[in-house]
């Protein structure tokens, strides 16, 4: 089990943002967004969490990997769950 998730860098409507992700399955990913973050299931964006930068800390704590934004992706990819954005906007 790998949860992953980047530096609250990325900006949106006056907050910045983390991606969490899982490196394993989607079904650890929804587990920990609702059961550690309270983050509701909707909120999936079809291969990551966003996560507000007030909670980026409590994810950590929680058993989340802090890593770079560049080795998310990497590792997203080599699970071969990482959903394109064209597939994603194409539902």
């Amino acid at each position: 089990m790998a949860l992953l998730i980047d530096t609250p860098v990325w900006p949106w409507r006056g907050r910045r943002w983390s991606h969490l992700v899982s490196d394993t399955d989607y079904d650890e990913l929804h587990d920990f967004a609702q059961q550690q973050l309270d983050i509701p299931r909707r909120a999936f964006q079809g291969d990551h969490y966003d996560v507000p930068e007030e909670l980026y800390a409590r994810a950590v704590a929680a058993g989340a990997e802090p890593v770079g934004s560049r080795e998310l992706l990497q590792r997203l990819l080599a699970a071969g769950l990482r959903i394109r954005k064209s597939a994603r906007s194409a539902g």
